[in-house]
């Protein structure tokens, strides 16, 4: 899949892959240690964004989930639960037009959007640039929204410091074990729009949660609807939860490292067969 299509490169990191730059440890192999490079420099820039959150004692999390599973809108509703008890920020991640952006400036939260163009995901070098447009000194939670996706999210570190990844009653039940790459790095797993369950008799939400033990996953799996507020208080109460164990580690200089699934990441290795070019020089 990444291996052809390109995702590998984006806008944070096509500095990377310029000839110009000298000394470029990027530069200079094979498919594969180009594409190794990457993901090493992507770790890089993951550890200073993560070192730069923890000095100002901001727990980011990163929201994961196919497009249309409600990402935006458990957002607006966590706003409007929590009414100021914790000082929130957020990046929007997509392939164009600011419209999630611009919801959530709406409700008084400073958000930026990054538009990826082409990439179906965000990389820490994009997540860096997003950084540099808030006030993180004012924040208590930074949400990520990435690309709608169910695969590519997963493979990267942000600098963030939590997964959630929602399935929606829209969707298949067995998605988790269609999908083990994206399910397998959930810290948290959410059931959205279940005001919907009535209408969707196929969908279990005990088949769903089935699917993710059968990966071995322990994660919590909590069911809410952002729209009549059904579980609400359950997601607040993990999200309030986390962000005080989160502080409770930083005096001692320690903090909390997402899972990256190895497994996804071959994907985002290229193979022998496969041929690459770097960018050729601007003009």
């Amino acid at each position: 899949m990444c291996n052809t299509c390109g995702c590998n490169v984006t806008d944070g990191n096509r500095h990377l892959l310029a000839p110009a730059a000298k000394g470029n440890p990027v530069l200079g192999g094979n498919p594969a240690k180009i594409l190794n490079g990457l993901l090493e420099n992507n770790d890089r820039q993951a550890r200073l964004n993560r070192a730069r959150l923890d000095e100002l004692g901001v727990l980011t999390i990163n929201l994961m989930s196919s497009p249309g599973s409600g990402k935006t809108s458990l957002l607006e509703s966590t706003i409007r639960r929590l009414d100021g008890r914790l000082r929130l920020g957020v990046i929007e991640g997509d392939l164009e037009t600011e419209n999630d952006a611009d919801r959530i400036r709406a409700l008084g939260i400073p958000a930026h959007q990054i538009t990826t163009g082409t990439a179906c995901h965000l990389d820490a070098h994009l997540i860096q640039g997003g950084l540099d447009r808030l006030d993180l000194g004012q924040l208590d939670i930074l949400f990520i929204e990435n690309v709608g996706n169910l695969v590519c999210p997963a493979s990267f570190d942000l600098g963030h410091h939590r997964n959630v990844t929602l399935l929606s009653v829209t969707e298949g039940d067995d998605k988790p074990a269609k999908y083990p790459v994206m399910f397998r790095a959930a810290d948290l797993m959410l059931i959205s729009k279940t005001d919907l369950l009535p209408h969707l008799g196929e969908f279990s939400p005990e088949r769903a949660e089935g699917c993710l033990r059968n990966l071995a996953s322990r994660a919590p799996a909590l069911r809410l609807s952002a729209r009549t507020g059904e579980g609400m208080d359950d997601w607040i109460a993990w999200l309030s939860a986390e962000h005080a164990a989160y502080r409770k580690l930083l005096p001692a200089r320690q903090t909390l490292i997402p899972r990256v699934e190895t497994e996804g990441r071959k994907i985002h290795a290229l193979g022998p067969e496969i041929t690459f070019r770097p960018l050729a020089p601007a003009g």
